[in-house]
Order: C-alpha cells, then sequence, then structure tokens
C-alpha cells in the first residue's frame, strides 16, 4: 500500500503547474498569427475589389490613394517570392515599384479618370518585367515557386517550369494591351468590371488548364522513361 501511496504522490508532483504569463504569450502570439493571415488574405482581394469600386465611385484621386496604399502593403505583409521583394530588392523590383508608384502618385494629383483606367495595364507590364527578368537571369519565376514545394527539381522540371513561365509572359503581355483598350474604348462600368472581375476567371482558367495538363500529359510522360 505505501508504495501505491509513493507513486501516486510521485506522479502528482511531477505533474507541472499550468504558467498562466506563458499560457497568455501562446495566446496572444496566436490571435496575432491569425490577424496577420486574415490581412494578408484581405489584401489578396483588396486590389481588384478596389477596381470594382471605381465603377461606382468618381474618385480617382481616392482610389489612386488606395492605390498605392495597398501596393506597399501588399510588399510588407504578402507571401510568397513577389510579394515579399522589399526584403530582398533587385533592381528590376525596383523598377516595377517604382513605375506602380510613379503612377498612383500621378493619379492622386491629376485626378486624371483615364489614368486611373490605364493602371491596370501598368500592372500587367510590371508581373511581365518581373517574369520576364527571370528569363534572362534564371532561375525562371515558375521554378522558384516550384521549388518551394519540391527543392529538388529535376531538369525535366526546370525546362518545364521555364516553359510555363514564358506562357505567362505572353498572358501577362497581351493582357496589358487588352487592358489599355478598355481604357480608352470601354466605359467605366464595363473596364471596371474587366479589370476587377473578368480578367480574374481567366486567370483562374490559365491556373487549372495548366495544372490539369501537368497531371495529365507532363507527368504521364516524366513517368515512362523510368519504367521502361
Amino acid at each position: 500500500m505505501s508504495a501505491g501511496r509513493t507513486q501516486v504522490s510521485a506522479s502528482t508532483k511531477v505533474k507541472p503547474a499550468c504558467n498562466p504569463a506563458t499560457s497568455g504569450a501562446a495566446k496572444r502570439s496566436s490571435f496575432g498569427g491569425l490577424a496577420l493571415d486574415a490581412a494578408r488574405t484581405a489584401l489578396v482581394f483588396a486590389y481588384p475589389a478596389t477596381i470594382l469600386c471605381a465603377w461606382f465611385w468618381d474618385e480617382p484621386r481616392l482610389i489612386g490613394t488606395l492605390l498605392l496604399a495597398l501596393l506597399w502593403l501588399q510588399r510588407w505583409l504578402g507571401r510568397g517570392i513577389v510579394a515579399m521583394s522589399l526584403r530582398r530588392l533587385t533592381a528590376v523590383d525596383w523598377c516595377v515599384a517604382a513605375m506602380l508608384s510613379g503612377v498612383s502618385v500621378a493619379i492622386v494629383l491629376s485626378g486624371s479618370e483615364l489614368l486611373l483606367h490605364l493602371y491596370p495595364s501598368f500592372v500587367n507590364l510590371g508581373l511581365l518585367l518581373a517574369f520576364g527578368a527571370t528569363l534572362v537571369r534564371g532561375p525562371s519565376m515558375i521554378e522558384k515557386f516550384a521549388r518551394l514545394g519540391n527543392p529538388q527539381l529535376d531538369p525535366h522540371g526546370v525546362r518545364y517550369t521555364l516553359c510555363v513561365t514564358r506562357i505567362w509572359c505572353v498572358f501577362f503581355a497581351l493582357n496589358a494591351a487588352f487592358s489599355a483598350y478598355t481604357a480608352f474604348r470601354w466605359s467605366r462600368a464595363a473596364w471596371s468590371l474587366y479589370n476587377g472581375g473578368i480578367v480574374y476567371g481567366l486567370i483562374g482558367v490559365l491556373l487549372v488548364g495548366e495544372m490539369v495538363w501537368r497531371r495529365l500529359v507532363v507527368l504521364p510522360r516524366a513517368v515512362r522513361p523510368e519504367s521502361a
């Protein structure tokens, strides 16, 4: 009996006491992480929402101010290679950030609705510049994304991601041109609907199409030589 009491007593003494300060700090850290994730998620939808708001708001200066704020908030709080650019700026990053900032400031100062409508075209030109630069100096932008999930990317994967990066460059070039056309020729409502909504549907189609092609065609072809 005494041995049993001793074991129970020992196990009771070993049980650590809850530290309120540690628990409170953990809760605050968890809450802060959730708040940051929520802010990052909101920033993803903030740009198209701002363009759609231009449909109803006849306030180019206000929209320009919001675009300027979003540009830098996305880079400070965002995730990914493009969004984290401020932490390791290159000459290309500076060029893109300076170009879009300059356009935003020009919208704020001039109140020009035409310049506001040209902003999405400048965004596409910035993306074209960022993606295209990686084709010259390497590794390609899509290869960088792919290595986040698979650091040991084989030569076949490197060639494939290079091809996909080129496709995105073509998309950004075409969309920059068409977005500029909507700025000059379409009504405010049609411009806003395309640049704040329809274009993201096209991006989704391109993403899904690439994923289906990779799974149904590219991966089976890569497996075939290994099994032969």
